[in-house]
C-alpha cells in the first residue's frame, strides 16, 4: 500500500512515495541516534583532573616546593605550611619575636587549677546521688589539669618532633606496625596512634602513673579510643603478649635504654630481632648507645652481628617549635 497526492498534476504524480516500513525504519533510526547522542553527553568520559571536584583535588595532593604529596602520606610540615602560618600571624597583628604572652582571662597554675577542680568540681556539676551518673570515664584531677605533661625534660610538644623524625626515617605508611619501648603517657605515641591503622601501635611501659595518664586521659580526650593500641605493662623486656606473628616496621626507645642495665637491653634486643622486618625494618634508640659502646667498638659490632643486627649510624632531627634537636642511633636486621 502507498500514499500519494490527490492532485492529478503529472508533476505531483511523480512525487515521492514512502512506504510504511521505510517510514517506521527511518523514525526508529533517528530515535536511536538521538538516544546515543544524549547518553554520550550525560556520561562524558572527561579527564579525571577535570571531572574531580575541587575538594577531591585538594585532598589528593598538596602542591608547593615539596611537589605533589598525598595528604595521607604527609608527616612533616612543608615550607609552604610554615609560611602560611607565619603570614597568618602577621596578618592578625601578632608578634613573632618577643615570645611573650599576656596572661589569660583567668590565669592559674596547674596547682591552682587542681585546687579549684577539687573545691568547686568545675563550674556545673551534679551532687548527691546524681554525682556519679554522668561520667563514663571518671578521671583524676591531676590528669585533667595535665600535670603529666610536665614530667619530661623537654616540652610536651617535642613528641611531635620525635614522631616526624622516626616516621620519615622509617618510611612508615598507615598500615605499618610500630612498637615503642617505654611509651610513658603517649607524648610520642599519640601521633603514631593517630597516623597508623587501628591496633598497629604497640607499647611496653612499666610506670603505673604513665599508663593511667595514657588510658584515662590522653586516649579518651584525643578521641583515639577507636584506634585500639595494644599497651602492655611490663619492665622485663618481655614481648610475648604482643603475639608471635607480628612483624614491626619500626621499634624505638626514646630516652629509655640509658636508664636500663646493659644486660637487660641486650636481652630485649635478642627477643626483638625476630620481630623486626628484615632489611627495611628499623630500630631507633635515642640519646646514646652506651649499652654497646661500653663493650668496645669491635666487640659491640660482633655482638650486634651475632643477633643479626647492623648499626646504621647516628642521626639528628631539629625541633619545629623550640631550639632543640634529638640524637638517634639506627639499626636494621640484615638476616631473614
Amino acid at each position: 500500500m502507498a500514499f500519494s497526492s490527490s492532485s492529478s498534476s503529472p508533476a505531483m504524480q511523480k512525487g515521492i512515495f514512502v512506504s510504511m516500513p521505510v517510514l517506521v525504519l527511518t523514525v526508529s533510526f533517528v530515535a536511536a541516534v538521538f538516544f546515543l547522542l544524549s547518553s554520550s553527553f550525560s556520561s562524558c568520559s572527561c579527564p579525571e583532573a577535570l571531572s574531580s571536584s575541587p575538594t577531591d583535588a585538594v585532598e589528593a595532593s598538596v602542591g608547593g616546593s615539596g611537589g605533589d604529596v598525598r595528604f595521607e602520606d604527609r608527616i612533616s610540615p612543608t615550607q609552604d605550611d610554615i609560611e602560611w602560618v607565619r603570614d597568618l600571624i602577621r596578618s592578625n597583628g601578632l608578634h613573632m619575636q618577643k615570645n611573650e604572652l599576656r596572661k589569660g582571662i583567668n590565669p592559674r597554675t596547674r596547682d591552682q587549677q587542681l585546687a579549684d577542680l577539687i573545691q568547686y568540681k568545675g563550674i556545673s556539676h551534679y551532687e548527691g546521688d546524681e554525682a556519679n551518673n554522668h561520667t563514663a570515664l571518671p578521671c583524676p584531677g591531676e590528669l585533667l589539669v595535665e600535670q603529666h605533661h610536665s614530667n619530661y625534660g623537654e616540652p610536651w610538644a617535642g613528641g611531635r618532633d620525635v614522631f616526624e623524625f622516626l616516621a620519615e626515617s622509617s618510611s612508615l605508611k598507615p598500615n605499618s606496625r610500630v612498637l615503642e619501648i617505654g611509651c610513658g603517657t603517649l607524648r610520642v605515641g599519640l601521633h603514631f596512634i593517630r597516623y597508623l591503622s587501628p591496633q598497629h601501635f604497640h607499647c611496653l611501659e612499666k610506670d603505673e602513673l604513665s599508663l593511667m595518664a595514657a588510658l584515662r586521659y590522653e586516649l579518651p580526650s584525643q578521641g583515639l579510643l577507636h584506634k585500639r593500641p595494644l599497651i602492655v605493662r611490663g619492665d622485663d623486656m618481655e614481648f610475648s603478649k604482643f603475639g608471635s606473628d607480628t612483624a614491626y616496621d619500626l621499634i624505638y626507645a626514646s630516652a629509655v635504654f640509658l636508664h636500663m642495665p646493659d644486660k637487660l637491653v641486650w636481652t630485649g634486643l635478642e627477643r626483638l630481632v625476630d620481630r623486626l622486618k628484615p632489611y627495611d625494618g628499623r630500630i631507633f634508640v635515642s640519646h646514646n648507645v652506651k649499652f654497646c659502646s661500653r663493650l668496645g667498638q669491635d666487640k659491640c659490632s660482633q655482638k650486634l652481628a651475632s643477633l643479626g643486627l647492623e648499626y646504621l649510624g647516628k642521626q639528628t632531627h631539629d625541633s619545629l617549635l623550640f631550639n632543640h634537636y634529638e640524637i638517634w642511633f639506627g639499626f636494621r636486621r640484615f638476616k631473614t
